[in-house]
């Protein structure tokens, strides 16, 4: 899973190396100052030039301390006289160094008081990135390693800058009828896509566990979804107008004990079937496609709704869900992310490891893309070996067919 833990620390360290930086230079302009006072005739007048290293180590967040040690530094050579003496040692400008020290003094107090400022904003930036990483968790909880024995692993990437989450949601959850998952695309991305990431998967993870069938999850992942859009339509537009070009892409799969599959896809991209080979990478051929419904959100749902049966996964087969943000992913010269390629690319040989082909897959995209993405992308892979941790729980189901009502 690629947490959202992972962007706050990305952002503490990256705040630390750019304080580190802002130090570095500070120290070595006072440094280079110094030796061109010393090494040059008086006149330059190179002394005042002083003050600008104190404001060096606060223009990027550096500590009181720093800054204060830098300015007495410079004070204390600015009053040295050799600094207002002319070869013969007669004083020239008396009042120099007393201009220099002004102006020393000066932009180390500025400086000071704005270090102070800016080190509390960052504390509270810090805190509100917190706050944001935990509720963005909740959101997108991270997946277990294990469940019913399936091997998981689930990554995202946001396209909004700092977000952990947007408009891509996924889940797997142990249900009485087996392993149910889910992956959908909210239309649009980043954070004005999260309302309606929770009531999906808020509706999905109580349906799992509720409804027998397939059918009877998307259902009532349809009715949430419009009634989180009638509730968004009436708080936006007070004469009760509804949200018309909004709908979310899903697809719903069951992997029951002895490996059968079966799916429901409402527009939303088929998975790939990874499957290990004798010999070199793996194979990747994606599943036999089904009928696909509409969208959730833009059409009722039909009386009968088609289900897919692909038949009993082997053991050490591997089935990688993803959103359409990574095929539709393309460089800086148009070309399209060669999603299969990766695939078997991150695959690798030998036994197959979900979390490495998810990780493999985001590093291939990063750099295809040079880690600007257009459209969110969240990928989502489960290994079948057959070997569930603990006794399955039992729960009367009834008989599938074909199209379930």
């Amino acid at each position: 899973m690629i947490g959202t833990s992972a962007v706050g620390g990305a952002f503490v360290r990256k705040a630390r190396s750019v304080r580190g930086a802002a130090r570095a230079v500070a120290c070595l302009w006072m440094l280079g100052v110094i030796c061109w006072e010393l090494l040059t005739p008086h006149h330059t007048e190179a002394v005042p030039v002083l003050a600008a290293a104190p404001a060096i180590a606060c223009a990027s967040g550096g500590r009181r301390r720093c800054v204060l040690l830098l300015g007495g530094a410079g004070l204390l050579f600015a009053l040295a006289p050799a600094t207002a003496l002319e070869p013969d040692g007669e004083v020239t400008e008396p009042h120099a160094p007393l201009l220099s020290c002004c102006a020393i003094v000066g932009v180390a107090l500025g400086g000071c008081l704005t270090a102070g400022r800016k080190k509390r904003l960052v504390r509270e930036l810090e805190e509100v990135r917190a706050v944001a990483a935990a509720a963005q968790d909740v959101v997108l909880r991270p997946l277990p390693a294990r469940l019913n024995g399936i091997e998981l692993a689930g990554g995202h990437l946001s396209a909004s800058r700092g977000a952990a989450v947007g408009g891509d949601l996924y889940e797997a959850l142990a249900t009485p009828y087996g392993l149910r998952v889910i992956i959908g695309d909210v239309r649009g991305h980043g954070l004005a896509a999260i309302g309606t990431v929770a009531a999906v998967l808020g509706s999905f993870r109580e349906a799992a566990h509720e409804e027998p069938r397939l059918s009877g999850v998307l259902r009532r992942l349809d009715r949430a979804l419009e009634r989180h859009l009638r509730a968004r339509a009436d708080g936006e537009c007070p004469q009760g107008s509804h949200v018309d070009e909004e709908f979310v892409t899903v697809l719903l799969l069951e992997v029951g004990r002895d490996g059968e599959v079966t799916a429901l896809n409402c527009g939303h991209p088929w998975p790939y079937r990874l499957r290990e080979q004798p010999v070199g990478p793996a194979l990747a051929r994606q599943t036999a496609p089904g009928e696909v419904l509409p969208p959730l959100g833009l059409f009722p749902l039909p009386a009968d709704l088609p289900t897919a049966c692909w038949g009993s996964l082997e053991t050490g087969d591997t089935l990688v869900l993803h959103t359409d943000g990574a095929e539709d992913a393309r460089d800086a010269h148009g070309t399209f992310f060669p999603l299969r390629r990766a695939l078997s690319e991150a695959a690798g040989a030998g036994p197959l490891v979900p979390a490495a082909v998810v990780a493999g897959v985001r590093s291939a995209l990063l750099r295809h893309t040079g880690d600007r993405l257009a459209d969110d992308v969240a990928l989502l892979a489960l290994r079948y070996d057959h070997c569930p941790l603990s006794a399955p729980t039992t729960a009367p189901r009834p008989a599938a067919d074909a199209h379930q009502p």
